[in-house]
């Protein structure tokens, strides 16, 4: 067995050293084993199997690097400059495997083991020695990653230190390997143009965590970003707006910063990126995008749209824009131009193309277009967008290369060969799957780390949304519904980063990390093995390192979390009180906590059980180490009705990415206008929620608010109905509300508060009615497409 071999006895090991290219049986198909509760193992993403061992394997500057391998050495040599640059051990390496029993060694043995594939690995440390097996340098190199986290976090610091105490190993025995061969990070230098060190430090993360894919955004509307030696002007002029926008896309009036912005990487710099990607095995994925967000392209060459008359600009607000690439022979010439000057520059299997968010108004208005769709025969203007694609994949087929695209290639007919990145929820990724394309998942359910990570009032500002690390980590890459050999086609996933409102490094490592951490073990760990307060245990082991590191990482997974219910309890709908209920992954937590609008000091009310609140009640709580605070402050305002904690029934079930489980509209809290935390949201169809009291009430008002974000397709309702029934079948109408459309004046929200007669008799079953206006308005970028209704608590007094 192999979790024995390395102490299995000398003459075991006499074989093993005299043949170091070998092969032995694997455990990894079994259950996995645990990890002892030893606190300096923390290993993120977690590894496949871990045994840990008697002793500690000492590092001290005597200790040998042995390999033979002559490819192998690259890596090996990784560690010796790892070494070197944290404290000054100047380690050297041995051009071969000794035979016999090498102590205080760290050998490093070339295997052909088909069950490690190309990016396991085996790692044993012993008192005498540390061995790294692996078929393959990249292999070796994710054991370094494991064996870096098996050492003090002093092993990150970028200059030498001196050790106050012996640096020494645990004894461990792991076996390792990804589970998906696709893990993937984004990172959008189109909206705000990032410096060459920063983008090589993004890359330095990844392979810590055991990230192998870089999907590098490099155009967009608002700046291209790769130099193109054959059409100077999209960097002369495409890579330069005038101005930005200030605050939140939707808010108004707009305004903007005034200061030009700028950059782009030549082509010598994306030639060194992907020769530093390539050390750290990852392969760099450029994405060029077509046949929208191309306003830059534009504003350098207006000869590429469908109105030349037309001026363009560099965009300098977010959102989707009408111009885009005209599906003519000059664009198409324009366009295999730029791929070939990107192949040549990236060497990776597949190119991105984009084909996201593209408006067809400017096709339908251009006659060359609407002679174009006759002519090939394409039902309309998304069957126009499917031309385009796959004219542009067979001319990278040609290359030996493959396609990405967003899943709106879906639309109008996918491509041959495409590989569909799924962004809008997992439906397009089943459909392509269920079609035989391979998948990238990377729904903005779980995987948009651009998105809120906590209370938005507490947070800076972001586009939208809430994805808190506790969802990163569920996440599932593989959606219910396909069959296994589709199933085989889900490559895999990747977290996306865009950055409309994030303009430094340091703004952008604090919305990825820690959440990047929790898609690492999600992507490279056993699904089995998941464990959420694991995870949170070893994670603030890795916080360590991630300071050593100097990363601006959230500490927001520190914070006190706050309900009315616990694992075993709901809410009591008792219309007066209520009790709350405060935990914390920090173990052994002192939460501190108010309820009258202060903030919690050392002195504040410490939190020993379940507290009462009366009527409306706003909570603040936080973790307290050594009388000072630990974490940020949590905020929380409850309110107490009649209806807290019921049940109810949909007629049309809400989107499943937006039910808030089972009390979304009954735990008290409301919705917030910054994310879509706490909101039931319904694409395309009404709410009908309906409540039994089962001993009948009688009801004075019913409020429920909605939220009104027209730029991401949520829009009021046409109008609210509350009824009231004895029996659940004959209801009578006691009340109605009206919602004018007037977007630019009803911004964010509105709430519907229905008052009733004194005389209302009481009634066991009320239900709330609210009219979807059906699809998005005409003029809207999402003409014609199902609209969101989003709704919160609903109210019962």
């Amino acid at each position: 067995m192999k979790t024995l071999f390395f102490i299995s006895g000398l003459s075991s090991l006499l074989c093993f050293f005299i043949n170091p290219v070998y092969k032995i049986g694997s455990q990894m198909d079994q259950p996995i084993i645990e990890t002892s509760p030893n606190p300096s193992i923390s290993i993120i993403p977690r590894p496949v199997k871990l045994i840990a061992l008697s002793g500690t394997f000492t590092l001290t500057n005597q200790v040998k690097i042995c390999v033979a391998d002559a490819e192998m050495k690259a890596v090996a040599q990784q560690l010796v400059n790892k070494l070197k640059a944290a404290d000054g051990t100047p380690l050297s390496i041995v051009n071969e495997i000794p035979n016999g029993i090498v102590k205080n060694a760290v050998l490093f043995l070339k295997s052909n083991d088909n069950a490690l594939n190309t990016e396991g690995y085996r790692l044993t440390v012993t008192p005498d020695q540390i061995i790294i097996v692996a078929n393959t340098n990249k292999g070796a190199f994710y054991a370094l990653q494991s064996l870096y986290q098996l050492l003090p976090a002093e092993i990150y610091a970028p200059q030498p230190l001196k050790r106050k105490q012996v640096w020494r190993v645990p004894a461990v025995d792991i076996e390792d390997k990804p589970r998906f061969g696709y893990r993937g990070m984004h990172l959008d230098v189109s909206r705000n143009f990032q410096p060459i060190s920063f983008v090589k430090r993004y890359i330095d993360l990844m392979a810590m965590h055991k990230i192998n894919t870089f999907h590098w955004h490099l155009t967009d509307d608002q700046g291209w970003r790769i130099e193109i030696k054959k059409y100077p002007k999209l960097t002369e002029i495409g890579s330069k707006r005038k101005q930005t926008l200030v605050g939140h896309y939707s808010d108004k009036p707009e305004k903007y910063d005034g200061i030009p912005h700028g950059g782009f990487y030549t082509q010598a710099q994306i030639k060194e990126v992907v020769a530093y990607a390539n050390e750290h095995f990852i392969t760099v994925i450029p994405e060029i995008e077509m046949p929208g967000h191309a306003l830059a392209a534009l504003a350098a060459y207006p000869e590429l749209s469908c109105d030349e008359s037309k001026k363009y600009e560099v965009a300098t607000k977010w959102g989707v824009f009408e111009d885009v690439f005209c599906p003519n022979e000059k664009t198409f010439t324009f366009l295999q131009d730029v791929l070939t000057e990107v192949m040549d520059l990236f060497p990776s299997k597949f190119i991105h193309i984009g084909g996201d968010e593209c408006p067809k108004e400017a096709w339908k208005k251009s006659a060359f277009c609407q002679d174009l769709i006759k002519k090939e025969g394409l039902k309309d203007e998304h069957g126009l967008q499917s031309y385009f694609i796959q004219r542009i994949e067979k001319f990278v087929n040609t290359k030996g290369r493959s396609i990405i695209g967003w899943d709106e290639i879906l639309e109008g007919g996918l491509a041959p060969n495409a590989t569909v990145m799924s962004w809008r929820g997992t439906e397009g990724g089943i459909a392509a799957a269920k079609e035989n394309h391979k998948v990238i998942m990377t729904p903005g359910s779980h995987c948009y780390f651009d998105y809120y990570q906590a209370d938005p009032d507490n947070e800076p500002l972001a586009i939208g949304g809430l994805i808190t690390l506790e969802k990163v980590y569920a996440y599932e890459p593989i959606p219910e519904g396909l069959t296994a050999e589709q199933g085989q086609l889900i490559l895999g996933a990747q977290a996306n980063l865009w950055t409309e409102y994030l303009r430094t490094p340091s703004q952008i490592e604090y919305m990825i990390y820690p959440r990047a951490c929790a898609l690492a073990e999600v992507l490279w760990s056993p699904k089995d093995s998941r464990n959420f307060d694991g995870f949170i245990a070893r994670l603030q082991e890795h916080f360590k390192r991630l300071e050593v590191l100097k990363v601006n990482y959230a500490k927001r997974v520190l914070d006190v979390s706050m309900t009315l219910k616990n694992e075993n309890t709901t809410p009591i709908p008792n219309g007066d009180v209520n009790s709350v209920f405060l935990t914390s992954k920090v173990q052994n937590a002192e939460m501190r906590y108010t309820t009258d609008g202060s903030e919690p000091k050392a002195t504040s009310n410490i939190y020993t059980k379940p507290f009462e609140i009366k009527g409306t009640a706003t909570v603040k709580a936080t973790v307290f180490q050594n009388d000072k605070p630990l974490s940020k402050t949590t905020k929380q305002t409850f309110y107490t009705h009649n209806a807290m904690g019921m049940k109810y029934n949909f007629t049309t079930k809400p989107n499943n990415t937006y039910e808030s489980g089972d009390y979304g509209l009954t735990n008290g809290i409301k919705g917030n206008t910054k994310s879509y935390a706490q909101w039931v949201g319904f694409q395309g169809t009404d709410m009908e929620a309906i409540f039994d009291f089962e001993n009948p009430k009688a009801f004075q008002n019913v409020s429920v608010t909605f939220l009104n974000r027209p730029d991401a397709w949520v829009f009021l309702p046409d109008y609210v109905i509350v009824s009231v029934s004895n029996d659940g079948k004959e209801w009578l109408d006691i009340n109605r509300s009206d919602f004018a459309h007037t977007r630019e004046n009803e911004r964010y929200t509105r709430e519907a508060k229905l008052q009733f007669s004194e005389f209302t008799k009481p009634k066991r079953y009320l239900k709330v009615f609210a009219k979807n206006i059906g699809k998005c308005p005409k003029g809207h970028a999402g003409e014609g497409k199902a609209a969101w209704l989003f709704a919160d608590e609903i109210i019962v007094e």
